[in-house]
């Protein structure tokens, strides 16, 4: 048994991080043939590390199913980044003990950020023995072998280990789409925002080698993929850790010249935003017009606070550089309301920088203390309703830019890449235009997985409508 350890966790040394190859593990017999039901909370690289999750399970011989009542083992794939995605995991833990009595045999485990958090593993050792096994971010290669000890001993068994990481390839994956695919280029963040629990949970910045994944980009471009997005907690930092002279921008030069249709990248942190990465993005055809910059404050005393390493007119220099630059770009931001400490002036100057961007979208938060963060630990007298209020006063003006860029868009002839049925009306399909808005599409034909020509007829603050045009 190996409990996490936050102040482990916290550790940067120099030591370099090791590259190597999954190793099979064999599934105990009683599990083959079996069905799994995996859940994944959170972020796009929980995302992936849930395909992979179904990728291992199905490779020693269970089946997925999406109905919870038909399966025999339960994976949680949890988030650590804010209080309600906690809230969720353990409401759904709740659900689950009901069916293990009347179901003993159910096998349950938690993985994910979550189980990197010392407190929630404590709280589950005390309060929810029915939880079979844990493993966390750094050991998800290992999980074969932590069902089999569950299994063995009939003990529950928890194996976290609160490590700077590594990094493994070639663990196998199941991917939850056959038009749009993640790949991992950089894991893990040295960044330490105050309020950020990921560096602690996700260790180290550690880059996978440029040639393991313009080899993955060059796989998935055969398996007839028609998109890609490069992942990271900090996918700017990219290649700091491993080269000398190759950066992000050189990769997306590179994997540019795979010839995949379309590549994004997520997320980035401004700090590591260069000028060469903007031509990048702007000389590349296949590198799409869309940009995930998060701000998180407009106040530069409470950048200073949040650990976030520049200021209000750095970002907005920069902001100004990627909207001037790159054709027909969006950029969308994320903000955090209420960061203890926030005055009102603070929170103004906030407003006057989304009105200044007036931004394609933005992702918008109430503060959310992390366990052993320095934020969690400065003094908060701001109470909750007058955060609530002005989060509502944010979400205001940034809908009303949201639905302002979109009827720029009316009128106009989008190319879409269609993922699907749209999830609003089933005889509409749903497609995303380069700059990464999201369209449904009528059409008589099935146009999935198509790069279409859509002309764009309505727009609203979160979507917009068009009709596919044959021939154009």
């Amino acid at each position: 048994m190996n409990l996490p350890n936050m102040l482990e966790a916290k550790k940067r040394d120099k030591s370099e991080f090791c590259i190597y190859d999954y190793e099979e593990i064999k599934l105990d017999e009683s599990l083959v043939g079996k069905k799994y039901y995996v859940r994944t909370y959170g972020c796009q690289m929980n995302e992936h590390d849930g395909e992979r999750i179904k990728g291992v399970l199905t490779d020693e011989g269970m089946i997925e199913t999406d109905n919870l009542d038909e399966a025999d083992l339960i994976i949680l794939n949890t988030c650590a980044i804010r209080e309600n995605a906690h809230d969720k995991v353990f409401g759904f833990m709740g659900l689950i003990k009901k069916m293990k009595e009347t179901r003993p045999n159910i096998l349950m485990g938690i993985c994910g950020c979550m189980a990197q958090e010392e407190s929630v593993v404590k709280e589950i050792m005390s309060k929810y023995k029915y939880v079979d096994f844990i493993f966390g971010t750094h050991n998800l290669n290992k999980m074969i072998k932590v069902i089999n000890e569950r299994i063995r001993t009939g003990k529950q068994n928890i194996e976290v280990y609160s490590v700077t990481g590594d990094v493994v390839e070639n663990i196998p994956e199941k991917r939850d789409s056959s038009i749009s695919a993640w790949v991992d280029i950089i894991l893990g963040c040295d960044k330490f925002c105050t309020y950020c629990i990921v560096p602690y949970t996700r260790g180290k910045q550690r880059s996978r080698k440029k040639e393991d994944i313009i080899n993955e980009v060059l796989k998935l471009k055969d398996m007839g993929y028609k998109e890609i997005t490069l992942l990271g907690q900090n996918v700017n930092a990219y290649g700091k850790d491993l080269y000398t002279d190759y950066n992000l921008a050189n990769l997306l030069r590179d994997v540019s010249k795979t010839g995949i249709d379309r590549i994004r990248f997520v997320t980035s942190h401004p700090w590591d935003f260069t000028d060469e990465m903007i031509d990048a993005i702007s000389e590349c055809d296949n590198v799409m017009p869309y940009v995930h910059l998060p701000i998180q404050s407009g106040s530069n005393r409470i950048l200073k606070l949040m650990g976030r390493r520049y200021t209000k007119e750095e970002y907005l220099e920069l902001y100004n550089k990627i909207r001037n630059k790159i054709k027909n770009v969006s950029v969308t931001t994320d903000i955090i309301v209420g960061f203890p400490g926030e005055t009102e002036e603070d929170f103004e100057e906030t407003l006057d920088v989304v009105n200044t961007c007036k931004f394609d979208g933005a992702f918008t938060f109430v503060f959310s203390p992390r366990e052993n963060t320095p934020a969690a630990l400065l003094q908060d007298n701001t109470p909750i309703e007058v955060k609530n209020e002005r989060l509502h006063r944010l979400n205001e003006i940034v809908n009303n830019y949201s639905n302002m860029r979109n009827q720029e868009t009316v009128g106009t002839i989008q190319k879409c890449l269609v993922t699907g049925k749209s999830e609003k009306d089933s005889n509409k399909y749903a497609g995303y235009t380069e700059n990464m808005k999201l369209v449904n599409i009528d059409s008589d034909e099935d146009i999935t997985g198509k790069i279409v020509n859509v002309k764009i007829d309505e727009a609203k603050s979160f979507s917009l409508n068009g009709t596919y045009i044959k021939n154009i």
